[in-house]
């Protein structure tokens, strides 16, 4: 075994003083060390998963990983990884886990591995930090293993003698090589491999095997050989952060098995047939009706019955409505022994600054104190823990589950946490078709992986049930709550007037003196910050005492403004209590943001016309639960002068079911109008544009993403495009650049304390507001438009778009 030969002079270094991670260093950790944290990571990650779904169909797959575990970061015993550990190390220039297929080779060869483990074993430790292949140019900046290493590599240079300015540099002495294999030999109970004349270097070893393991993969394979790869390599992907972050995965489940006999009231009957139900579930109940409730019921029955220690994912459109989700949820679940509130993961791109603010409310108290740097440090912790997906109750965007659809070292640990898993879709109807039917195609893929999936909406179309049910192998129960659940809370109005006529705007202000609560919903920010304008006044006339007489809310806010008016506005506009028959006042002028997840309550409304959908969750938020004092309250929809932000196909057939149903003589929104207007929407031209579409999305989707017949080929550019579609970036209006420099820089900065002054935009809109990209910030700085507190961004001219 030709390893190499050690230089004279300094005292050899052995396997004690070789370190895995260049932090702390103070009190670095060893090589061998990482690798058994790892390695007991494993045992907690296939704990939780167990062989569910396709894993079930390998018996190996738990054994590749541990065996990957030990031997994924034995390449760092080169010297030349180890000298760029210290600050200011010189840069190795080479991949560790490429040497460490050298010690793979060994080991099968000493324990007489099958070539098929050897392959398996070998694919992940190559592939825990990039990819074989890139589709093109370079992954998210980083070349994959087929462009680093090829046939112009000089692998003795590489990884056996590197020649240097001070002389040669032998990267593994061989005291030290014989270490590492006695270590192995002990790991794997082998004997240690025989040091036989002439044998390969290392450096062929691992030359001959990245070769094999890149001819190997870049033909397809068969579509379940490649996705059990990737989930083995999503294991072992979790299992080294998880284990280098000293995180331990929860066992605790907030979600208990008696949750549904602990309800405080007496069950409706949908939700005792939730919680009856084993396997996926639709289930369609009204506004207040509980639905959260029959979905964590669901779950609590779902988990008896499952392997291992399933997750459960709940998901939501938007994110403040995740926010909020994972309050509630933090409030009404168990803690674990010794907490003090239930711990739910958040997972969406703001979700440090949603803790953070958290934080300083549970240190300082609402709206007393500024965050600290400890508090942002502790809070960023959290996050980082949280995207390790340490908890087994989460919330988050459909969008995070999506991304796992592109296979990379980034997205495999993601994927591998959606088996054995639970998904309570919530609010599914508020998606365009491309997104619901990739969300079908996703369905379809958490199937094969063990897990189950609930659906909950108080509006759901008959094409959606059907592409649910058709997309799903095993059988879907169904359940709409029965006629009555929900009293009748509507008058409906019909109005040809636009919304901000003055006339309409006439209407608004008589209710307002007369004391009402009044919700107005624009389909477009410039439309709700024109009324807001008109209005705000006569709202704080009538109630001159109350600082939060007019609230605005969209989405072009800065974040800590935002998360500002909705504390504010849930404060002010509650559901209303039984009995309660005081007449609430005050005016909220918003948009999409306002129709999820927020528990409010109020007199009177005028909305603009919008999807079916959209109108039945905005008429949800006033009169909410049918406990006005006057009955059945005025809902006043008004005929938009633009389709946008919407499809135009859309706003006509909402508007013509509406109008049908008026002219029929209906003048309430009960549960049975509401499936009415959703079966007339549908039944048109446009509704089977919108099956069609929605199903061709996820036959796409599936194809493209969820085959696996390429699971090593990085499609990194496909993640971007993913961002770009559905998410939105962060910016910094350019009044702000000092304040966020402050914040960011200096001893007691941090970038955490700065993302209260970040407005999320969409993509599509950094050039409507001349967006640059700051360098030295690293941050989008637009140099367009206005902001104000209490009315957010302004756009330069006239924005049709609105920010959802």
């Amino acid at each position: 075994m030709a390893a190499g030969h050690v230089n004279g002079g300094a005292r050899a270094r052995t396997l004690a003083d070789t370190r895995a991670k260049s932090k702390p260093w103070e009190d670095p950790e060893r090589l061998t060390t990482h690798s058994r944290i790892v390695h007991d990571t494993v045992a907690e990650i296939e704990g939780r998963v167990a062989r569910a779904g396709v894993l079930a169909t390998a018996p190996s797959f738990w054994d590749w990983v541990r065996r990957s575990a030990i031997l994924h970061d034995t390449g760092k015993v080169a010297e030349g990884f180890q000298r760029q550990l210290p600050p200011g190390g010189p840069p190795w220039g080479e991949r560790h886990e490429v040497l460490s297929l050298a010690y793979v080779d060994l080991a099968a060869e000493a324990a007489g591995w099958s070539d098929a483990d050897r392959l398996m074993i070998g694919t992940l430790v190559a592939t825990h930090h990039r990819s074989l292949h890139s589709a093109s140019g370079h992954a998210n900046g980083k070349p994959s293993l087929s462009q680093l290493y090829n046939a112009h590599t000089r692998w003795d240079e590489a990884f056996t003698l590197t020649p240097g300015p001070q002389g040669p540099q032998v990267q593994v002495p061989r005291s030290l090589h014989r270490e590492l294999l006695a270590w192995l030999a002990g790991a794997f109970a082998m004997d240690p491999p025989p040091q036989a004349p002439g044998a390969p270097t290392l450096a062929e070893r691992a030359g001959r095997f990245l070769h094999h393991l890149l001819d190997t993969w870049r033909e397809p394979v068969k579509p379940d050989h490649g996705l059990l790869a990737v989930l083995a390599q999503g294991a072992l992907t979790l299992a080294d952060h998880a284990g280098s972050a000293h995180v331990p995965l929860q066992t605790h489940m907030p979600l208990d098995a008696d949750y549904f006999a602990r309800l405080p009231y007496p069950p409706y009957p949908h939700q005792r047939q939730a919680a009856a139900t084993e396997g996926h579930l639709i289930l369609m109940a009204p506004t207040g009706s509980g639905k959260t409730e029959s979905g964590l019921a669901w779950a609590a029955r779902q988990l008896a019955t499952m392997p291992g220690r399933p997750r459960l994912v709940w998901t939501l459109p938007y994110r403040a409505s995740l926010n909020a989700a994972r309050l509630r949820l933090q409030r009404d679940l168990v803690p674990a022994p010794g907490d003090k509130a239930a711990d739910i993961g958040l997972l969406h791109g703001t979700v440090a600054h949603a803790l953070l603010t958290q934080a300083v409310d549970d240190d300082c108290g609402p709206e007393q104190g500024e965050p600290t740097a400890a508090q942002a440090k502790q809070a960023r912790a959290r996050a980082a823990a949280m995207r390790l997906f340490t908890q087994r109750l989460r919330v988050a965007t459909p969008h995070q589950l999506l991304r796992a659809a592109i296979a990379g070292p980034a997205y495999s640990s993601v994927l591998l946490e959606q088996a054995n898993s639970l998904f309570v879709l919530d609010e599914l109807h508020a998606y365009e078709p491309e997104t619901f039917g990739r969300l079908c195609a996703a369905m379809a893929l958490w199937e094969r992986l063990g897990s189950r999936v609930a659906v909950l909406s108080a509006t759901l179309a008959p094409p959606m049930t059907t592409l649910i049910d058709e997309s799903l192998t095993q059988p879907v129960t169904s359940y709409r709550a029965p006629p009555g659940t929900s009293p009748v809370r509507h008058r409906l109005v019909l109005d040809d007037e636009p919304l901000d006529s003055p006339v309409s705007l006439g209407r608004i202000r008589d209710r307002l003196a007369e004391g009402h609560s009044v919700l107005v919903v624009a389909n477009r920010v410039a439309t709700a910050q024109r009324v807001h304008a008109e209005l705000a006044d006569d709202a704080r006339k009538s109630r001159p005492d109350d600082p939060h007489a007019a609230l605005l809310l969209h989405s072009r806010f800065k974040y800590r403004d935002r998360d500002a008016i909705e504390k504010n506005l849930l404060r002010r506009h509650p559901e209303r209590r039984p009995g309660e028959t005081d007449r609430r006042g005050g005016l909220v002028v918003a948009t999409q943001a306002v129709e999820v997840s927020l528990q409010l309550d109020f007199d009177r409304a005028a909305v603009e016309c919008a999807p079916v959908e959209a109108v039945a969750q905005r008429a949800g938020r006033v009169n909410r639960r049918g406990r006005h004092p006057e009955g059945p309250v005025e809902f006043r929809v008004h005929r938009a002068t633009t389709d946008r932000p919407y499809d135009q196909g859309a706003m006509a057939a909402a508007w013509h079911a509406l109008t049908d149903l008026v002219a029929d003589g209906v003048d309430t929104l009960s549960e049975e109008d509401i499936d009415r207007l959703l079966a007339a929407a549908y039944d048109s031209p446009w509704g089977t544009e919108w099956a069609e579409a929605a199903r061709r999305a996820r036959n796409e989707f599936a194809t493209s993403f969820l085959t696996f017949t390429d699971p090593f080929q990085d499609r990194g550019e496909f993640a971007d495009r993913l961002n770009e579609q559905f998410d939105s970036v962060d910016v910094l209006h350019h009044e702000n650049t000092d304040e966020y420099r402050s914040r960011t820089t200096g001893k007691r900065g941090d970038p955490l304390l700065a993302t209260g002054l970040l407005i999320p935009l969409p993509y599509r809109q950094l050039k409507t507001y001349d967006a640059t990209w700051d360098r030295t910030l690293r941050v989008h700085v637009i140099h367009q438009g206005t902001y104000a507190p209490d009315t957010g961004l302004t756009p330069p001219d006239a924005d049709p778009e609105t920010v959802l």
